[in-house]
């Protein structure tokens, strides 16, 4: 039996992504999923390339804007519910798959309103503002982190991670050697903190001691590509690593900030990272994100205004200078992995459309066993 289902989340690639991702695993089962975005946002470039189809509301953030914005967004929002309530009137979907964020609140209300279950996928440990209004009204609720459950409805709630690319859990375990290599990455867009302490650190590190990996992004790369050359580093700049599961395969330490996709991806691949987080990221999650893996002993967190050039060179020669406790950290940071997300998520969405009460103890059997096998 074909169902359909609609996919709420957008504007970054990190609520788009992961949706996609589930939305493989539905189409794999013959079933058929409509996105709901905004023409600004990410999926308006993801999407189409994928080859789903996507319906466009009108919609704007909350957190971090300005009052002015959050006043036009509040003014706004009951013609985007009525929007996303005429859409979901001609998709007539069988169930709402939620990555949060802005764009998702009109579709959720709209949702609540039509009496048709969600699936909310939260990557964060703080959920974001969506999710947190709405979380009582999911019929599964899936997130990254045991502390986040509790966030969530008793019973409709389990921990299955992020969907991730399979390259990621297939890294292999790294000893380090004389020469540790540093891999530096602020995402796509490049990080100005991360390109600056990066550069800061070139005449600082001890010759032979250090290859740096550093995706600087398109916006600062060409005036760090000739100074990077001239400042006798080993190494690699680029402005983006378009394989970067063989990026963390050549590295020793990762210094990345922290959204959820970038831990995930750490986790995934066992990784002792240095994380440095967002200072604008909605709701501080980021800095959230960072505290759980650095509780876990998988990551030192560094905050915004503290990372510098030589605040990093510390940072790296200490944890080189202890080769079993970074062994320790990247297994620290496998712990968190979780294989199977975008699988799980489809076949919870496929129970909510079957009206299938037992799909949330499937996983947590399926966990069980893991735990038992190990």
């Amino acid at each position: 039996m074909a169902f359909t289902f609609v996919m709420a989340g957008g504007g970054s690639g990190g609520h788009v992504v992961p949706a996609l991702a589930v939305a493989r695993e539905l189409r794999a089962d013959g079933h058929h999923c409509v996105f709901v975005g905004v023409r600004r946002g990410m999926e308006a470039k993801l999407v189409p390339a994928e080859g789903f189809p996507i319906e466009w509301i009108e919609t704007g953030a909350l957190k971090r804007v300005g009052w002015r914005q959050t006043l036009a967004t509040l003014a706004g929002l009951p013609g985007s519910v009525w929007q996303a309530a005429r859409i979901l009137d001609r998709v007539r979907p069988h169930a709402i798959f939620s990555m949060g964020g802005y764009v998702a609140g009109p579709v959720l209300l709209a949702a609540l309103w039509k009496r048709i279950p969600v699936a909310m996928m939260e990557p964060n440990a703080v959920p974001g503002f969506t999710h947190r209004h709405l979380a009582r009204y999911a019929a599964r609720a899936l997130v990254s982190f045991e502390e986040t459950a509790r966030r969530f409805p008793r019973g409709r709630t389990e921990v299955t991670g992020l969907p991730i690319r399979e390259e990621f859990f297939a890294v292999p375990a790294k000893r380090p050697v004389a020469a540790v290599t540093v891999l530096i990455t602020g995402g796509s867009q490049g990080s100005r903190t991360l390109n600056r302490a990066a550069e800061e650190s070139w005449p600082l590190w001890k010759k032979g001691s250090v290859r740096l990996l550093h995706q600087t992004g398109a916006g600062m790369y060409e005036e760090l590509a000739a100074r990077f050359r001239e400042s006798g580093v080993e190494g690699e700049i680029s402005p983006f690593l378009s394989d970067m599961p063989r990026a963390f395969a050549e590295a020793d330490i990762v210094v990345s900030r922290a959204g959820m996709g970038a831990v995930s991806e750490l986790a995934a691949a066992g990784k002792p990272s240095i994380l440095v987080p967002f200072p604008g990221a909605s709701d501080d999650h980021q800095l959230h994100n960072a505290r759980a893996m650095e509780k876990a002993g998988a990551a030192r967190l560094i905050i915004d205004a503290e990372m510098t050039g030589p605040r990093l060179v510390k940072e790296v020669s200490q944890l080189a200078a202890h080769p079993v406790a970074l062994e320790e950290m990247g297994a620290a940071a496998r712990a968190f992995a979780k294989p199977g997300a975008a699988r799980r998520a489809a076949d919870i969405l496929e129970g909510l459309a079957l009206g299938n009460p037992a799909s949330l103890k499937m996983g947590i059997d399926r966990r069980s066993e893991s735990r038992n096998n190990t």
